[in-house]
């Protein structure tokens, strides 16, 4: 189960392990946006602290309609115990962590100050 918690403007958190290049683990905050169907955005100065491996461009619709072309880069993030793989956006905003990357987890949130975030994994059958 991965837990975290409601920050004073609503906003669900939970803390990331990222491995770097070097392969140092780094832990960042990042906000739960269910409106985002990515796996996971990071600003660009941390993208390059991290010395992530850019793959490739990306294209997305924003909510206001406008297009948006971006750098995707790749890194291993420690999710749930488990080392995983994934693309990178890169996003002039707080890290934000997609649905993509929760795909196969129940999200709950108290929705209050200081209220509980909790990601479980739901068993398949």
């Amino acid at each position: 189960m991965i837990t975290g918690t409601v920050n004073p403007d609503f906003e669900p958190i939970i803390p990331l392990s990222i491995c770097g290049a070097d392969g140092k683990v780094y832990t960042q905050d990042a906000i739960v946006d269910t409106g985002f169907n990515g796996w996971l955005s990071l600003p660009p100065d941390l993208i390059a602290q991290l010395n992530l491996k850019w793959k490739r461009r990306g294209r997305a619709i924003l909510g206001d309609g406008s297009e948006c072309v971006f750098n995707v880069y790749e890194a291993v993030l420690v999710w749930d115990g488990n080392l995983l793989t994934i693309p990178i956006d890169e996003a002039d905003s707080e890290p934000l962590v997609g649905m993509s990357l929760m795909e196969g987890y129940q999200l709950m949130v108290q929705v209050f100050d200081g209220g509980r975030v909790e990601l479980s994994k739901v068993a398949t059958v």
